[in-house]
């Protein structure tokens, strides 16, 4: 168990399922102590909610949503349960959105994700991330203290001192995006430092590409990622296998057809949605509107939760298509609308100067009355005409993608 962070990580289906009819009504309880959820969740029995196909059809909780109600019921919007005057910190990130830190030891829970990366008792993190504003910095902060180690908080920038800094202070880790370590140890390369102390690294906040992977590798670094948002804070993390991220223990993780609630088959990719289980103002059905993909099987590092591909892009694909806009909420209307077909894609070009609209729509089916019925729900759902092409089953890409658009610009 030296290489798990505790016994949590390595539980049978059966008790991670006994485990999660508990968490779940209790957390859907909870929420719905807040004022936002008192309306949004107003129909819901929480003791009912005992698992993923009861919890899929439950509302999905939008960032729009969240940025709307803190507008008119500032700074939380009413989806706090704990009182601010109880509460340690409140952030603002970009949107505006604000996010409230509660008291605790770990509150984000990136403690297990450090530990995966091997971050142990007394080693000195590097901390790149802010302390202002947004959370970042306090989210490794407090999961670094969690794990019994020192952390120097040095937040972003001025690259040649922290190249400094590092050489004085030996930090074992390093915490911030993928890719200013690498800035880090080219300023110290330059200046002729010694930074060999640097073995570990644990990357968010930014794609951690191959190329990357290789020059950290290349210098005998240990750099693994984690995936996580400012408001839920960490979602998924990587282990020494290497083959995915594996969904923190304290969430829920569906995957859906973009602009929908809707789940989608294991190995498709859609967008992300995301449940707080242990939370003190829980988060249910939170759209992140990124892309991502269960992956099949369990992680040959022996962790047993499920696992995703990471970050693959962003699920708000909406588009202006002759001054109006077209969003994935309007093509998965129009495929309801006709129940049983199989994945849908518009897309959005140009031709002769002017905007253009196809939906391709996987069917086994040729039926021009299917056609004729598919193109009036178009149009009648988004105002504008467009046209229909029949799919084989399997034909489109498995890329999340419900709106293409391929004019240039």
């Amino acid at each position: 168990m030296t290489n798990h962070y505790d016994g949590l990580e390595t539980r049978s289906a059966s008790a991670r399922a006994a485990a999660l009819t508990v968490a779940l009504p209790h957390a859907i309880a909870r929420a719905q102590r807040s004022a936002a959820y008192h309306d949004l969740l107003h129909d819901v029995d929480a003791a009912g909610v005992v698992d993923l196909e009861v919890l899929s059809h439950l509302p999905v909780t939008r960032k729009s949503e969240l940025i709307r109600l803190q507008a008119e019921a500032p700074p939380l919007g009413g989806f706090n349960v704990t009182p601010l005057c109880d509460l340690a910190r409140v952030f603002s990130s970009p949107g505006p959105i604000h996010e409230a830190q509660a008291e605790g030891t770990d509150p984000w829970r990136f403690a297990r994700a450090l530990h995966a990366t091997g971050l142990r008792r007394g080693m000195l993190l590097h901390n790149c991330f802010a302390y202002h504003f947004t959370p970042a910095g306090f989210m490794l902060d407090f999961g670094a203290r969690a794990l019994g180690c020192p952390v120097f908080p040095a937040g972003p920038g001025n690259t040649e001192a922290q190249a400094r800094a590092a050489a004085h202070l030996r930090p074992v880790c390093y915490a911030g995006t993928p890719e200013y370590l690498k800035a880090i140890l080219e300023a110290g390369d330059a200046l002729g430092l010694d930074l060999s102390s640097l073995r570990l690294g644990h990357v968010t906040g930014g794609a951690y590409l191959p190329a990357l992977r290789s020059f950290y590798a290349d210098r005998g670094l240990t750099v693994l990622q984690s995936y996580g948002t400012a408001d839920l804070g960490l979602i998924a993390y990587e282990s020494e296998a290497r083959e995915g991220l594996i969904v923190d223990e304290a969430v829920v993780v569906e995957i859906v057809r973009p602009g929908t609630g809707d789940p989608v088959p294991e190995g498709e990719v859609g967008e992300v949605l995301v449940t707080l289980l242990d939370s003190p103002d829980p988060l249910i059905r939170f759209a992140t509107g990124d892309l991502s993909a269960i992956l099949p099987g369990q992680s040959p590092c022996g962790r047993t939760n499920a696992r995703i591909r990471g970050w693959m892009g962003r699920a708000d694909q909406a588009t202006k298509v002759r001054g109006l806009f077209v969003r994935p909420e309007q093509v998965a209307e129009v495929m309801r609308a006709h129940p049983g077909l199989g994945r849908a894609r518009l897309v959005v070009g140009s031709a002769e100067g002017k905007d253009t609209m196809v939906l391709r729509v996987e069917t086994p089916v040729r039926d021009a009355a299917l056609v004729e019925s598919l193109a009036k729900s178009l149009q009648g759902i988004t105002r504008l005409r467009g046209e229909v092409r029949l799919e084989e089953p399997g034909a489109l890409p498995n890329d999340g993608k419900v709106i293409e658009d391929t004019r240039a610009g």
